[in-house]
């Protein structure tokens, strides 16, 4: 197993998970979002609703969150915590019932949200503007990126945990 794995064990999935969805929704428009859990959604401002109808632009990572960007400068940031899955689903299959948080329907399918498991962590953060979408950002350096000298200073620079440095 790599090293990295260890250390952020949620990067391969969410590599693959954006590679997957870029090649399912990338230039689509959202028709629709069926919120079924209200839980999920943990922003007010602005309105869920505002992003429906919206092209996606964009798909990328902030941290461990999957961050869609739709026209308008809207953006849907979505963590998946421990249990969250995203599925696709096509023609007329159905989302599983009882683990099913969100459908986001595109003409070519629905991608399902669901978690498994009864705590609930997952969340859909709907944002407005760069700087909002920028204010979520947990910090942190990039694993995969970063330099050993770099690694090597933030580890050593302040006394944290090594999952806080």
């Amino acid at each position: 197993m790599p090293s990295y794995d260890r250390r952020v064990p949620e990067l391969p999935d969410l590599t693959v998970y954006l590679e997957r969805l870029a090649a399912r929704i990338a230039n689509r428009r959202l028709a629709r979002i069926r919120l079924l859990n209200p839980f999920l959604l943990r922003t007010a401002v602005p309105p869920i609703a505002r992003v429906e109808g919206k092209k996606v632009l964009n798909l990328c990572r902030l941290g461990k969150r999957i961050v869609v960007e739709l026209e308008g400068e809207l953006y849907l940031v979505l963590h998946l915590m421990i249990a969250g899955r995203l599925r696709w689903i096509e023609g007329n299959n159905k989302a599983p019932a009882r683990i099913t948080l969100a459908l986001f329907e595109f003409d070519n399918g629905v991608l399902a949200f669901t978690e498994a498991g009864t705590k609930r962590r997952a969340s859909l953060h709907v944002v407005e503007g760069k700087a909002a979408l920028d204010a979520m950002d947990p910090g942190g350096i990039e694993v995969m990126e970063v330099d050993l000298r770099t690694f090597r200073e933030r580890l050593i620079g302040e006394n944290h945990t090594l999952k806080r440095a």
